[in-house]
């Protein structure tokens, strides 16, 4: 997971926050100092609202309480305490709109019900903040993070989308048994639509294809009626065995176990352990 970079979010925060005045301060232009300091004033204004929204989680329906916490901010001064403050409460609030949603969608996925315990985690981020002796050290901490996170998810993954498994072996043992399919060494199912007699590219090799892919139940997700080139081992797995055992000018059907799809991956239209069909042209060898 991508660690927030709380320095980079507050140097943009620090630019946009520099206002003075009270709730509704009123202009009074009396000379080249006033208008040089409306003039900056509302220059730093620039991509305000969308740092709000999008970095803060800012409802702009309460503009008037954003300038109340911007006045006591900028009134405090060089006030170090009050600084901590405010500080504590940037922070506590990236923690909420960014940290926890992220973690939270990484481990459980659109399981809203299920969360990590905030308790535990202001616990870990108090002594590690603190420099304090806690339940790990940091090397721990982040070996932890690094072998459970995955275990976690699995485990979420399995009890939402476990039927998209169980139907996708089902899907496979009743293809295995139609006329005319073949079984590669990895458990790819491919079908000859027709057979070439060129070439038979390698893992490293450029290839140009034409394709369909399909979800079992039939949906199309993606499809290529205009030769693409792509390299053979930068795909998913089933599409590197299917086309290292192609010959130039076949089209085949090939039925892709989930493990060697996306697995545990989700895209907008594949969701978890999913088995994929494909019809794949294998037009030509290299990029053009």
């Amino acid at each position: 997971m991508r660690k927030l970079t709380f320095a980079a979010l507050f140097a943009v925060a620090a630019s946009a926050f520099m206002a003075c005045g009270n709730s509704t301060p009123k202009a009074d232009l009396k000379n080249d100092i006033d208008s040089v300091s409306y003039a900056i004033g509302m220059a730093q204004t620039q991509g305000l609202k969308e740092y709000l929204v999008r970095g803060l989680g800012v409802d702009t329906a309460y503009m008037d309480e954003f300038f109340r916490g911007l006045n006591a901010g900028v009134n405090a001064g060089d006030d170090k305490k009050k600084a901590a403050y405010y500080a504590g409460i940037q922070i506590g609030q990236l923690i909420s709109n960014q940290t926890l949603k992220g973690v939270n969608h990484q481990l459980f996925g659109e399981d809203s019900t299920q969360t990590i315990s905030l308790k535990n985690f202001m616990a870990g981020f108090y002594a590690g903040a603190m420099d304090k002796k806690g339940l790990m050290d940091m090397q721990e901490a982040q070996a932890v993070w690094t072998l459970k996170m995955p275990v976690i998810r699995n485990r979420s993954l399995e009890k939402q989308y476990g039927e998209n498994r169980a139907a996708g072996e089902k899907y496979l043992a009743e293809y295995a048994k139609k006329a005319g399919v073949k079984k590669l060494p990895d458990g790819v199912l491919y079908r000859v639509i027709k057979e070439g007699s060129g070439a038979m590219p390698k893992d490293t090799s450029w290839v140009r294809v034409n394709y369909q892919g399909k979800t079992i139940d039939g949906k199309v997700f993606d499809e290529r009626k205009e030769p693409v080139a792509l390299r053979a081992n930068q795909v998913i797995p089933g599409w590197t065995s299917a086309l290292t055992h192609m010959p130039v000018g076949s089209i085949w059907e090939v039925v892709i176990p989930q493990e060697m799809a996306y697995g545990n991956r989700e895209t907008p239209q594949i969701k978890p352990f999913s088995a994929l069909v494909f019809k794949i042209e294998l037009v030509g060898l290299g990029r053009e």
